[in-house]
């Protein structure tokens, strides 16, 4: 997740009876060893979730959606708006494959995500060209398809495109992108087209530790913004009104908003644990639920949840919470209590599971041995060990089970593979399921070797080792 800010998007959920309208999720791929397409597609259906945000146009996902009636926003990655922005051809084929081919077959594709978030600061102004020209071309693609009354385009882009003084009153488009952004706003508008943006509340307190916890969880009565005669207390209603007021001050005060992503993480940070997700997205879906909306936007609010899964190769450059935004586990278990309506969440069903075995550091072998460390650092960098560190689900361990931990997880990226649970004979293989109440040490799903990452292709790399926070933390109590 280009996780500075990508959460709420589409959270219309116009589901089943007994489920909230207005909710839909953020389903991403980025996972060694992925759910059946289907089977994710009955776990929507199960929870009556109606809406799904992907963030590619990928045949499995799309296919698997095919007659459902599930309503789909299908994305644009950001590496591929240089080349639709200068091709018009290549915009129409895309069209053509992603778009057209689809809805022909039955899946209810309603709108089309032109990149994400390329405003980033991070990325030092790389789509600032190509943007609004890659959306133009794509909207010219699906009229040319006759789809342009009916699929709509839009730019999920982040929440730092807009800022303010402090109170939402006071928001205007950020400085050095304003021009880019109010000409994007212009054509949205035009084409009775959507803006998205990614809000993420979590972010605002895993970057100063001073924020009012309560503000991010619709409780901040001790901390409220006021602004005029208006009272925020949560960041929700406060960020999302401040594009509102950016908006109306540039002549577009009725443009419709959608969030694209919005959520809180369950591990990988102290503030990233399964309560305060739990709390989070209880509150969001109540929230969402009350048809209040906002206090410069009443009504219903259109919101996607982020995410559907946790995946486990996600890039952790934003911080080792990044693989845990699922309110479901890699295996599609739910993680804690959540109502969307009247019924709690619905797990996956039909998931195979390898051999019940686990690779955990031998008995015999010493925390002194010289290769604890090359070892550790290999598993963790070729596997995830994102729940190692700090208050985390896993902070319970001692050094032998980090290690254990380090070691099973490769071993299960790896489909149980013998060879990947040798560690210069650090390792043993046992049928002793070694987690805790809090740490669990996974066993991993069964697949197709398309998707699971081979051992042969993770050993290429070598002994390489990983500078990061779980493994200095691991080596401390060594």
């Amino acid at each position: 997740m280009k996780r500075f800010s990508r959460i709420i998007g589409l959270f219309s959920l116009i589901f089943g009876v007994g489920y909230v309208s207005g909710i839909g999720v953020n389903w991403g791929t980025q996972t060694s060893h992925p759910l059946s397409p289907s089977i994710v597609v009955q776990m929507l259906k199960d929870n009556g979730i109606q809406k799904v945000k992907l963030f590619g146009a990928e045949e499995g996902p799309l296919n698997a959606l095919k007659n459902t009636g599930i309503q789909v926003m299908v994305g644009i990655q950001d590496d591929m708006l240089p080349s639709l922005a200068t091709d018009m051809k290549a915009a129409e084929t895309w069209v053509s494959k992603n778009v057209s081919s689809y809805i022909n077959d039955g899946v209810n594709i309603s709108y089309v995500a032109v990149g994400n978030e390329p405003f980033l600061k991070a990325y030092n102004g790389s789509y600032l060209q190509s943007t609004l020209p890659a959306l133009q071309n794509i909207q010219g693609a699906l009229v040319k398809a006759g789809l342009g009354n009916n699929v709509k385009v839009t730019i999920p882009l982040n929440a730092d495109v807009y800022e303010s003084g402090g109170k939402p009153s006071d928001a205007d488009f950020r400085a050095d992108i304003k021009s880019l952004v109010l000409s994007i706003v212009k054509f949205l508008d035009n084409n009775a087209s959507p803006f998205t943006v990614n809000i993420y509340p979590f972010i605002s307190l895993y970057n100063d530790p001073n924020f009012p916890i309560d503000y991010a969880f619709f409780e901040g009565t001790s901390s409220p913004v006021i602004d005029g005669s208006t009272t925020y207390t949560n960041t929700l209603d406060a960020n999302h009104d401040t594009l509102v007021w950016a908006l109306k001050k540039n002549g577009f005060g009725n443009m419709p908003i959608i969030i694209g992503e919005i959520g809180w993480p369950s591990d990988g940070d102290m503030n990233a644990n399964v309560q305060y997700a739990q709390k989070f997205n209880q509150g969001l879906v109540n929230h969402i639920s009350s048809g209040v909306g906002t206090p410069m936007r009443p009504g219903p609010i259109d919101a996607y949840l982020f995410s559907l899964i946790d995946e486990d190769e996600k890039s952790i450059e934003p911080g080792n919470f990044e693989r845990h935004w699922g309110i479901f586990t890699f295996d599609g278990q739910a993680k804690y209590q959540l109502k969307l309506g009247n019924s709690s969440l619905v797990p996956a069903k039909g998931v195979k599971y390898l051999q019940k075995k686990w690779c955990v550091m031998n008995p015999s072998a010493s925390l002194q041995d010289p290769n604890v460390a090359s070892s550790v650092s290999f598993a963790c960098g070729n596997a995830d060990c994102t729940s190692l560190g700090y208050k985390t689900s896993c902070s319970d361990l001692d050094a032998r089970g980090n290690i254990s931990y380090a070691f099973n997880s490769y071993y299960q990226k790896n489909d149980q593979d013998g060879r990947a649970c040798g560690f210069s004979n650090l390792g043993t293989i046992t049928n002793i399921d070694p987690s805790t109440p809090s740490c669990r040490f996974p066993i991993m799903i069964e697949v197709s070797s398309g998707f699971s990452r081979r051992l042969w292709r993770v050993q290429e790399h070598g002994f390489a080792v990983l500078a990061s926070v779980f493994l200095l933390f691991l080596m401390k109590l060594v």
